[in-house]
């Protein structure tokens, strides 16, 4: 198993950026939970258990990419996906939000469709950035 620097190299690029991502957000969800209440919606019950999890799940999922774990791919993608439903709640409810800043509204809407490239990038993080030619040949 490479280390951790080899493994970071053979990551494809979207997938290093998910990953350190991943790093800091699921790092920040475990220390600063309460920055994460605004995206929670009221509905959803027990939120900060939510909150804590999904860090704990962005954690993992990165250790897993940096690892090449057969199964990070598959749990980072889940992890976004969890997650995306919180974020369209809260760029709705920022919306509504008369004080919230414009800049702020724009950001949190644009955070929407960005996660579409992250799945996508997580989806083959190991596949090699060239190929080979004796694998093209093969």
């Amino acid at each position: 198993m490479p280390g951790v620097t080899g493994a970071w190299a053979q990551l494809r690029p979207g997938a290093r950026g998910v990953s350190a991502a991943f790093l800091v957000s699921g790092l920040t969800h475990l220390v600063r939970p309460g920055l994460f209440d605004p995206l929670m919606p009221p509905a959803l019950p027990f939120p900060r258990a939510w909150v804590v999890g999904t860090g704990i799940a962005e954690l993992v999922s990165a250790a897993g990419m940096l690892t090449r774990a057969r199964w990070a791919p598959a749990a980072a993608g889940v992890t976004l996906l969890v997650v995306w439903p919180g974020n369209l709640w809260h760029a709705v409810a920022t919306q509504r939000d008369p004080s919230a800043p414009a800049a702020l509204k724009a950001a949190v809407w644009l955070r929407l469709p960005l996660q579409v490239p992250m799945i996508v990038a997580v989806a083959d993080p190991y596949r090699p950035l060239l190929e080979s030619p004796a694998a093209r040949d093969g």
